[in-house]
């Protein structure tokens, strides 16, 4: 198991503090974020917690998946690693004809 899980299902108020908070108690905790939105600035709901090692890891999924955090059952699972992104492209369009018209 790897040492960076997902959380899910959490409360729109939830702080990366209180993720931190709540997975304390399995082990030591090296990061916590809360997902935010870039337009509104307000939690998507979801979070990553990477634990120590993966035994605290473990730890974590097992004894706190489905235990409630701000007033929502959280889903705790082993995060998945990220799918690659597809590039971007910004071509296309028309060339709008400066011709004149008869």
């Amino acid at each position: 198991m790897a040492n960076k899980l997902f959380v899910g299902s959490l409360a729109y108020t939830a702080t990366d503090d209180d993720l931190a908070q709540f997975f304390a108690s399995a082990g030591t905790v090296v990061s916590a974020k809360v997902i935010m939105d870039r337009d509104t600035n307000r939690s998507k709901g979801f979070g990553f917690v990477e634990m120590s090692n993966d035994d605290e890891a473990k730890v974590a999924v097992d004894t706190l998946n489905g235990k409630d955090l701000g007033g929502r059952a959280v889903a705790v699972s082993e995060a998945r690693p990220q799918a690659p992104r597809e590039p971007r492209s910004f071509g296309g369009g028309g060339g709008g004809g400066g011709g004149k018209r008869y």
